[in-house]
Protein backbone atom coordinates (compact mmCIF):
# COMPACT_ATOMS: atom_id res chain seq x y z
CA UNK A 1 0.00 0.00 0.00
CA UNK A 2 1.27 3.45 -0.93
CA UNK A 3 0.58 6.05 1.75
CA UNK A 4 -1.36 9.10 0.58
CA UNK A 5 -1.16 12.41 2.43
CA UNK A 6 -2.92 15.72 1.89
CA UNK A 7 -0.92 18.78 2.98
CA UNK A 8 -2.86 22.01 3.60
CA UNK A 9 -0.33 24.76 2.87
CA UNK A 10 -2.53 27.78 2.18
CA UNK A 11 -6.17 28.65 1.52
CA UNK A 12 -7.57 26.52 4.36
CA UNK A 13 -7.78 29.31 6.95
CA UNK A 14 -8.76 31.98 4.42
CA UNK A 15 -9.90 32.74 0.90
CA UNK A 16 -6.74 33.22 -1.12
CA UNK A 17 -3.09 32.08 -1.21
CA UNK A 18 -4.20 28.61 -2.26
CA UNK A 19 -1.66 25.81 -2.09
CA UNK A 20 -2.16 22.11 -1.40
CA UNK A 21 0.32 19.25 -1.42
CA UNK A 22 -0.76 15.76 -2.46
CA UNK A 23 1.76 13.11 -1.38
CA UNK A 24 1.71 9.66 -2.97
CA UNK A 25 4.39 7.70 -1.12
CA UNK A 26 7.46 9.91 -1.63
CA UNK A 27 6.14 11.73 -4.70
CA UNK A 28 4.53 15.09 -4.02
CA UNK A 29 2.34 17.15 -6.35
CA UNK A 30 1.75 20.79 -5.42
CA UNK A 31 -1.68 22.06 -6.46
CA UNK A 32 -1.75 25.83 -7.03
CA UNK A 33 0.52 28.54 -5.60
CA UNK A 34 -1.50 31.69 -5.02
CA UNK A 35 -1.53 35.16 -3.47
CA UNK A 36 -3.74 36.53 -0.73
CA UNK A 37 -4.97 39.64 -2.50
CA UNK A 38 -5.96 41.79 0.44
CA UNK A 39 -2.90 41.31 2.63
CA UNK A 40 -0.82 43.72 0.59
CA UNK A 41 -2.79 46.01 -1.62
CA UNK A 42 -1.88 43.44 -4.28
CA UNK A 43 -4.68 44.43 -6.47
CA UNK A 44 -4.74 44.17 -10.18
CA UNK A 45 -2.45 47.09 -10.93
CA UNK A 46 -0.01 47.02 -8.00
CA UNK A 47 3.55 45.69 -7.98
CA UNK A 48 5.12 43.25 -5.53
CA UNK A 49 7.72 42.07 -8.03
CA UNK A 50 10.59 43.42 -5.96
CA UNK A 51 9.64 41.86 -2.60
CA UNK A 52 11.24 38.86 -0.91
CA UNK A 53 9.17 35.72 -0.36
CA UNK A 54 9.91 35.55 3.38
CA UNK A 55 8.55 39.09 3.83
CA UNK A 56 5.45 38.17 1.86
CA UNK A 57 4.99 35.02 3.98
CA UNK A 58 5.24 37.15 7.16
CA UNK A 59 2.56 39.48 5.77
CA UNK A 60 0.36 36.48 5.07
CA UNK A 61 0.34 37.37 1.37
CA UNK A 62 1.65 34.05 0.06
CA UNK A 63 1.45 30.50 1.44
CA UNK A 64 3.90 29.56 4.19
CA UNK A 65 5.42 26.68 2.27
CA UNK A 66 8.10 26.09 4.92
CA UNK A 67 5.73 23.31 6.12
CA UNK A 68 6.84 21.41 2.99
CA UNK A 69 10.32 21.03 4.55
CA UNK A 70 8.81 18.72 7.16
CA UNK A 71 7.13 16.47 4.59
CA UNK A 72 9.29 13.59 3.41
CA UNK A 73 9.31 13.25 -0.35
CA UNK A 74 10.14 15.12 -3.55
CA UNK A 75 7.91 17.57 -5.40
CA UNK A 76 7.40 16.17 -8.90
CA UNK A 77 5.19 18.93 -10.30
CA UNK A 78 3.33 22.15 -9.56
CA UNK A 79 -0.14 21.89 -11.12
CA UNK A 80 -2.34 24.97 -11.64
CA UNK A 81 -6.01 24.62 -12.54
CA UNK A 82 -6.71 28.20 -13.70
CA UNK A 83 -5.13 31.62 -14.03
CA UNK A 84 -6.47 33.67 -11.11
CA UNK A 85 -3.79 35.27 -8.93
CA UNK A 86 -5.00 33.50 -5.79
CA UNK A 87 -3.93 30.30 -7.60
CA UNK A 88 -0.84 31.33 -9.60
CA UNK A 89 0.31 34.62 -8.06
CA UNK A 90 2.94 33.13 -5.71
CA UNK A 91 4.71 31.13 -8.44
CA UNK A 92 7.32 33.88 -9.04
CA UNK A 93 8.12 33.87 -5.31
CA UNK A 94 8.07 30.16 -4.46
CA UNK A 95 8.38 27.93 -7.53
CA UNK A 96 12.18 28.20 -7.76
CA UNK A 97 12.44 26.28 -4.46
CA UNK A 98 11.15 23.16 -6.20
CA UNK A 99 12.98 21.37 -9.02
CA UNK A 100 9.71 20.56 -10.72
CA UNK A 101 7.84 21.57 -13.88
CA UNK A 102 4.71 23.74 -13.71
CA UNK A 103 1.78 22.08 -15.48
CA UNK A 104 -1.21 24.23 -16.44
CA UNK A 105 -3.89 24.67 -19.09
CA UNK A 106 -2.75 26.69 -22.17
CA UNK A 107 -4.20 30.09 -21.16
CA UNK A 108 -3.04 29.61 -17.56
CA UNK A 109 0.46 28.70 -18.82
CA UNK A 110 0.72 31.97 -20.74
CA UNK A 111 -0.36 33.97 -17.67
CA UNK A 112 2.20 32.10 -15.52
CA UNK A 113 4.98 32.92 -18.02
CA UNK A 114 4.02 36.61 -17.80
CA UNK A 115 4.02 36.50 -13.99
CA UNK A 116 7.50 34.93 -14.04
CA UNK A 117 8.86 37.46 -16.56
CA UNK A 118 7.73 40.34 -14.27
CA UNK A 119 9.56 38.91 -11.25
CA UNK A 120 12.56 41.03 -10.23
CA UNK A 121 13.78 39.28 -7.09
CA UNK A 122 14.11 35.58 -7.94
CA UNK A 123 15.20 33.57 -10.96
CA UNK A 124 12.37 31.21 -11.73
CA UNK A 125 13.57 28.62 -14.24
CA UNK A 126 10.91 25.95 -13.78
CA UNK A 127 9.75 24.55 -17.11
CA UNK A 128 6.12 25.54 -17.86
CA UNK A 129 4.26 22.69 -19.52
CA UNK A 130 0.98 23.46 -21.25
CA UNK A 131 -1.51 20.59 -20.97
CA UNK A 132 -4.75 20.86 -22.92
CA UNK A 133 -8.03 20.17 -21.18
CA UNK A 134 -8.86 16.49 -21.52
CA UNK A 135 -5.13 15.72 -21.71
CA UNK A 136 -3.09 13.53 -19.41
CA UNK A 137 0.49 13.86 -18.26
CA UNK A 138 2.65 11.11 -16.73
CA UNK A 139 4.42 12.44 -13.66
CA UNK A 140 5.95 9.12 -12.67
CA UNK A 141 5.38 5.60 -14.06
CA UNK A 142 2.53 5.26 -11.50
CA UNK A 143 1.05 8.75 -11.28
CA UNK A 144 -0.83 10.72 -13.95
CA UNK A 145 -2.45 14.15 -13.98
CA UNK A 146 -5.60 14.65 -16.06
CA UNK A 147 -7.34 17.99 -16.70
CA UNK A 148 -11.15 17.88 -16.83
CA UNK A 149 -13.08 20.75 -18.39
CA UNK A 150 -14.85 23.03 -15.92
CA UNK A 151 -16.38 26.51 -15.97
CA UNK A 152 -15.32 29.44 -13.77
CA UNK A 153 -14.93 33.23 -14.14
CA UNK A 154 -11.77 32.84 -16.25
CA UNK A 155 -11.30 30.87 -19.47
CA UNK A 156 -9.55 27.50 -19.62
CA UNK A 157 -10.40 26.34 -16.08
CA UNK A 158 -10.08 22.70 -15.12
CA UNK A 159 -10.40 20.13 -12.37
CA UNK A 160 -7.28 18.01 -11.89
CA UNK A 161 -7.66 14.26 -11.43
CA UNK A 162 -4.54 12.64 -10.00
CA UNK A 163 -4.49 8.96 -10.98
CA UNK A 164 -2.51 6.86 -8.47
CA UNK A 165 -2.10 3.12 -7.75
CA UNK A 166 -4.35 3.70 -4.70
CA UNK A 167 -7.15 5.35 -6.67
CA UNK A 168 -8.13 8.78 -7.98
CA UNK A 169 -7.68 12.06 -6.10
CA UNK A 170 -9.81 14.89 -7.49
CA UNK A 171 -8.73 18.50 -7.00
CA UNK A 172 -11.96 20.41 -7.67
CA UNK A 173 -11.27 24.01 -6.82
CA UNK A 174 -12.93 27.14 -8.19
CA UNK A 175 -15.82 26.05 -10.34
CA UNK A 176 -19.38 26.66 -11.34
CA UNK A 177 -21.66 24.12 -12.95
CA UNK A 178 -22.55 26.35 -15.89
CA UNK A 179 -24.50 24.55 -18.58
CA UNK A 180 -24.83 27.60 -20.84
CA UNK A 181 -21.45 29.36 -20.71
CA UNK A 182 -20.88 32.30 -23.07
CA UNK A 183 -17.30 31.21 -23.86
CA UNK A 184 -15.99 27.67 -24.04
CA UNK A 185 -17.97 24.51 -23.45
CA UNK A 186 -20.02 23.33 -20.47
CA UNK A 187 -18.26 21.22 -17.82
CA UNK A 188 -17.43 17.66 -18.86
CA UNK A 189 -20.15 15.99 -16.78
CA UNK A 190 -19.76 12.72 -18.66
CA UNK A 191 -16.10 12.42 -17.61
CA UNK A 192 -16.91 13.43 -14.02
CA UNK A 193 -19.65 10.79 -13.74
CA UNK A 194 -17.24 8.22 -15.15
CA UNK A 195 -14.61 9.17 -12.53
CA UNK A 196 -17.29 8.80 -9.87
CA UNK A 197 -18.01 5.27 -11.12
CA UNK A 198 -14.29 4.38 -11.21
CA UNK A 199 -14.09 5.45 -7.56
CA UNK A 200 -12.57 8.66 -6.20
CA UNK A 201 -10.56 8.16 -3.03
CA UNK A 202 -10.63 11.82 -2.00
CA UNK A 203 -11.94 15.11 -3.35
CA UNK A 204 -10.48 18.47 -2.36
CA UNK A 205 -12.97 21.18 -3.32
CA UNK A 206 -13.59 24.88 -2.76
CA UNK A 207 -16.06 25.94 -0.04
CA UNK A 208 -16.25 29.66 -0.94
CA UNK A 209 -20.00 30.02 -1.63
CA UNK A 210 -21.14 26.76 -0.03
CA UNK A 211 -23.17 28.90 2.39
CA UNK A 212 -25.13 30.56 -0.43
CA UNK A 213 -28.44 28.80 -0.98
CA UNK A 214 -29.58 27.50 -4.34
CA UNK A 215 -27.63 27.36 -7.58
CA UNK A 216 -25.21 29.93 -9.05
CA UNK A 217 -26.80 31.35 -12.23
CA UNK A 218 -25.07 30.83 -15.58
CA UNK A 219 -22.72 33.40 -17.12
CA UNK A 220 -25.43 33.72 -19.81
CA UNK A 221 -27.54 35.46 -17.13
CA UNK A 222 -24.68 37.88 -16.42
CA UNK A 223 -24.34 38.56 -20.14
CA UNK A 224 -28.06 39.44 -20.28
CA UNK A 225 -27.78 41.63 -17.15
CA UNK A 226 -24.83 43.54 -18.61
CA UNK A 227 -26.56 44.03 -21.95
CA UNK A 228 -29.81 45.09 -20.26
CA UNK A 229 -28.06 47.70 -18.12
CA UNK A 230 -25.83 49.05 -20.89
CA UNK A 231 -28.57 49.30 -23.51
CA UNK A 232 -30.82 50.84 -20.84
CA UNK A 233 -28.38 53.76 -20.47
CA UNK A 234 -28.80 54.96 -24.03
CA UNK A 235 -31.64 57.48 -23.73
CA UNK A 236 -29.29 59.99 -22.12
CA UNK A 237 -26.27 61.56 -23.75
CA UNK A 238 -24.05 60.93 -20.75
CA UNK A 239 -20.77 59.18 -20.22
CA UNK A 240 -20.89 55.49 -19.29
CA UNK A 241 -17.95 53.59 -17.77
CA UNK A 242 -17.98 49.95 -16.72
CA UNK A 243 -15.59 48.05 -14.47
CA UNK A 244 -15.15 44.30 -14.04
CA UNK A 245 -12.49 41.67 -13.28
CA UNK A 246 -9.80 42.01 -15.95
CA UNK A 247 -9.38 38.23 -15.95
CA UNK A 248 -13.07 37.64 -16.71
CA UNK A 249 -12.69 37.24 -20.48
CA UNK A 250 -16.26 36.03 -21.05
CA UNK A 251 -17.74 39.03 -19.21
CA UNK A 252 -15.55 41.53 -21.03
CA UNK A 253 -16.49 39.86 -24.31
CA UNK A 254 -20.18 40.41 -23.43
CA UNK A 255 -19.47 44.08 -22.63
CA UNK A 256 -17.63 44.54 -25.97
CA UNK A 257 -20.64 43.05 -27.80
CA UNK A 258 -23.03 45.38 -25.96
CA UNK A 259 -20.82 48.37 -26.86
CA UNK A 260 -21.33 47.46 -30.50
CA UNK A 261 -25.12 47.49 -30.06
CA UNK A 262 -24.83 50.87 -28.28
CA UNK A 263 -22.75 52.14 -31.20
CA UNK A 264 -19.96 53.06 -28.83
CA UNK A 265 -16.27 52.27 -29.25
CA UNK A 266 -15.08 49.82 -26.57
CA UNK A 267 -11.86 51.02 -24.89
CA UNK A 268 -10.05 48.59 -22.55
CA UNK A 269 -7.97 50.48 -20.01
CA UNK A 270 -5.46 49.20 -17.46
CA UNK A 271 -2.33 47.08 -17.34
CA UNK A 272 -4.14 43.95 -16.22
CA UNK A 273 -6.89 44.48 -18.85
CA UNK A 274 -4.21 44.66 -21.51
CA UNK A 275 -2.49 41.52 -20.23
CA UNK A 276 -5.48 39.19 -19.82
CA UNK A 277 -7.30 40.29 -22.97
CA UNK A 278 -4.33 40.50 -25.33
CA UNK A 279 -3.36 36.93 -24.44
CA UNK A 280 -6.98 35.77 -24.81
CA UNK A 281 -7.21 37.36 -28.24
CA UNK A 282 -3.83 36.03 -29.35
CA UNK A 283 -4.90 32.53 -28.32
CA UNK A 284 -8.22 33.00 -30.16
CA UNK A 285 -10.54 32.70 -27.14
CA UNK A 286 -12.19 35.92 -28.32
CA UNK A 287 -12.16 38.13 -31.40
CA UNK A 288 -11.87 41.90 -31.04
CA UNK A 289 -14.01 44.19 -33.21
CA UNK A 290 -11.91 46.42 -35.48
CA UNK A 291 -12.69 49.63 -33.58
CA UNK A 292 -11.64 48.29 -30.15
CA UNK A 293 -8.85 50.14 -28.35
CA UNK A 294 -6.62 48.75 -25.62
CA UNK A 295 -4.25 50.83 -23.47
CA UNK A 296 -2.14 49.45 -20.63
CA UNK A 297 0.53 51.89 -19.45
CA UNK A 298 -0.50 54.83 -17.27
CA UNK A 299 0.65 57.30 -19.90
CA UNK A 300 -1.39 55.64 -22.68
CA UNK A 301 -4.43 55.38 -20.37
CA UNK A 302 -4.29 59.08 -19.45
CA UNK A 303 -3.95 60.09 -23.10
CA UNK A 304 -6.93 57.93 -24.06
CA UNK A 305 -9.09 59.37 -21.25
CA UNK A 306 -8.19 62.90 -22.34
CA UNK A 307 -9.10 62.14 -25.95
CA UNK A 308 -12.42 60.51 -24.89
CA UNK A 309 -13.33 63.65 -22.92
CA UNK A 310 -12.50 65.96 -25.81
CA UNK A 311 -14.09 63.76 -28.50
CA UNK A 312 -17.33 63.29 -26.58
CA UNK A 313 -17.95 60.70 -23.87
CA UNK A 314 -21.00 59.29 -25.59
CA UNK A 315 -18.94 57.86 -28.46
CA UNK A 316 -17.03 55.53 -26.16
CA UNK A 317 -17.48 52.79 -23.59
CA UNK A 318 -14.40 52.70 -21.32
CA UNK A 319 -13.97 49.23 -19.72
CA UNK A 320 -11.67 49.83 -16.77
CA UNK A 321 -9.99 48.43 -13.65
CA UNK A 322 -11.04 49.48 -10.16
CA UNK A 323 -14.24 47.66 -9.15
CA UNK A 324 -12.86 47.04 -5.65
CA UNK A 325 -11.76 50.66 -5.19
CA UNK A 326 -8.10 49.61 -5.42
CA UNK A 327 -5.77 52.56 -4.82
CA UNK A 328 -4.11 53.49 -8.11
CA UNK A 329 -6.69 51.71 -10.27
CA UNK A 330 -8.25 53.75 -13.07
CA UNK A 331 -11.71 54.15 -11.52
CA UNK A 332 -10.20 55.33 -8.23
CA UNK A 333 -8.07 57.86 -10.12
CA UNK A 334 -11.15 59.08 -12.01
CA UNK A 335 -13.04 59.40 -8.69
CA UNK A 336 -10.10 61.35 -7.22
CA UNK A 337 -10.11 63.75 -10.18
CA UNK A 338 -6.62 62.64 -11.25
CA UNK A 339 -7.47 62.12 -14.93
CA UNK A 340 -8.85 64.27 -17.74
CA UNK A 341 -12.08 62.20 -17.64
CA UNK A 342 -14.31 64.15 -15.25
CA UNK A 343 -17.51 62.66 -13.86
CA UNK A 344 -20.48 64.96 -14.53
CA UNK A 345 -24.04 64.83 -13.24
CA UNK A 346 -25.80 61.85 -14.80
CA UNK A 347 -22.68 59.96 -15.91
CA UNK A 348 -23.12 56.27 -15.25
CA UNK A 349 -20.70 53.94 -13.47
CA UNK A 350 -21.48 50.24 -13.78
CA UNK A 351 -19.94 47.64 -11.47
CA UNK A 352 -20.01 44.24 -13.17
CA UNK A 353 -18.47 42.65 -10.09
CA UNK A 354 -19.35 42.01 -6.47
CA UNK A 355 -17.46 43.76 -3.69
CA UNK A 356 -15.08 41.26 -2.11
CA UNK A 357 -16.31 41.08 1.48
CA UNK A 358 -13.23 42.02 3.49
CA UNK A 359 -13.02 45.22 5.53
CA UNK A 360 -10.21 46.85 3.56
CA UNK A 361 -11.88 46.33 0.19
CA UNK A 362 -15.27 47.43 1.48
CA UNK A 363 -13.72 50.61 2.89
CA UNK A 364 -11.92 51.41 -0.39
CA UNK A 365 -15.03 50.72 -2.42
CA UNK A 366 -17.23 52.81 -0.09
CA UNK A 367 -14.83 55.77 -0.30
CA UNK A 368 -14.65 55.58 -4.08
CA UNK A 369 -18.42 55.25 -4.58
CA UNK A 370 -19.05 58.20 -2.26
CA UNK A 371 -16.65 60.40 -4.25
CA UNK A 372 -18.28 59.35 -7.53
CA UNK A 373 -21.77 60.11 -6.16
CA UNK A 374 -20.65 63.52 -4.91
CA UNK A 375 -19.66 64.32 -8.50
CA UNK A 376 -23.12 63.31 -9.71
CA UNK A 377 -22.48 59.74 -10.92
CA UNK A 378 -25.34 57.26 -11.15
CA UNK A 379 -24.16 53.92 -9.74
CA UNK A 380 -25.29 50.54 -11.07
CA UNK A 381 -24.18 47.97 -8.56
CA UNK A 382 -23.54 44.24 -8.71
CA UNK A 383 -24.41 43.70 -12.41
CA UNK A 384 -22.78 40.36 -11.85
CA UNK A 385 -23.07 36.62 -11.40
CA UNK A 386 -20.53 34.73 -9.31
CA UNK A 387 -17.95 32.34 -10.72
CA UNK A 388 -18.25 30.11 -7.65
CA UNK A 389 -20.63 27.24 -7.03
CA UNK A 390 -23.46 27.69 -4.50
CA UNK A 391 -24.77 25.08 -2.07
CA UNK A 392 -26.88 23.05 -4.50
CA UNK A 393 -24.07 22.95 -7.07
CA UNK A 394 -21.80 21.53 -4.35
CA UNK A 395 -24.47 18.97 -3.49
CA UNK A 396 -24.73 17.98 -7.15
CA UNK A 397 -20.95 17.58 -7.58
CA UNK A 398 -20.65 15.60 -4.36
CA UNK A 399 -23.39 13.19 -5.45
CA UNK A 400 -21.89 12.90 -8.94
CA UNK A 401 -18.37 12.06 -7.69
CA UNK A 402 -19.27 10.25 -4.42
CA UNK A 403 -15.69 10.43 -3.11
CA UNK A 404 -14.74 8.25 -0.14
CA UNK A 405 -13.32 11.34 1.61
CA UNK A 406 -14.00 15.03 1.02
CA UNK A 407 -11.96 18.03 2.19
CA UNK A 408 -13.20 21.61 1.70
CA UNK A 409 -10.47 24.15 0.81
CA UNK A 410 -10.37 27.72 -0.58
CA UNK A 411 -12.24 29.27 2.32
CA UNK A 412 -12.35 30.25 5.97
CA UNK A 413 -13.82 28.26 8.85
CA UNK A 414 -17.33 29.62 8.25
CA UNK A 415 -17.27 28.51 4.61
CA UNK A 416 -15.84 25.09 5.50
CA UNK A 417 -18.54 24.63 8.17
CA UNK A 418 -21.27 25.36 5.62
CA UNK A 419 -19.70 22.78 3.32
CA UNK A 420 -19.55 20.19 6.10
CA UNK A 421 -23.27 20.69 6.90
CA UNK A 422 -24.14 20.19 3.23
CA UNK A 423 -21.92 17.08 3.07
CA UNK A 424 -23.57 15.70 6.21
CA UNK A 425 -26.92 16.03 4.43
CA UNK A 426 -25.40 13.89 1.69
CA UNK A 427 -24.46 11.18 4.19
CA UNK A 428 -20.86 12.15 5.05
CA UNK A 429 -19.68 12.07 8.67
CA UNK A 430 -17.63 14.92 10.10
CA UNK A 431 -14.20 13.73 11.22
CA UNK A 432 -14.67 10.41 9.47
CA UNK A 433 -15.43 11.06 5.78
CA UNK A 434 -15.55 14.89 5.62
CA UNK A 435 -12.69 16.84 7.18
CA UNK A 436 -11.76 20.41 8.04
CA UNK A 437 -8.04 21.09 7.67
CA UNK A 438 -5.99 24.11 8.74
CA UNK A 439 -2.90 25.57 7.08
CA UNK A 440 0.22 23.62 8.02
CA UNK A 441 -1.44 20.24 8.63
CA UNK A 442 -0.94 16.96 6.82
CA UNK A 443 -3.70 14.36 6.80
CA UNK A 444 -2.92 10.74 5.98
CA UNK A 445 -5.77 9.11 4.10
Amino acid sequence: MTEIGIIAVGGYNEMGKNMTGIRIGNDIIVMDMGLQLDRVQIHEDVEIDKMHSMDLIKMGAIPDDTVMNEVSGTVKAIVCTHGHLDHIGAIPKLAHRYKAPIIATPYTSELIKHEISDEQKFDVNNQVISLKIGGRYNLTPDVQVEFIRMQHSIVDSAFAAIHTPEGILLYASDFKLDRTPTLGEPPDFQRLRKLGKEGVKAMITESTNSGHSGKTPSEQIAKDLVRDVLLGTEETKSGVVITTFSSHVARINAIIQAAEEMERIPVLLGRSMERYLSIAEKMKYIKFPENLEIHGSRNAVDKALKRISQDGKRKYLPIITGHQGEPDSILTRIANGETAYKIERGDKVIFSANAIPNPMTLANRYAMETKLKMQGARIYDNVHVSGHASREDHWELLRMISPEQVIPSHGNMTMHSCYVEMAEDAGYIFGDTVHIMRNGEEMIL
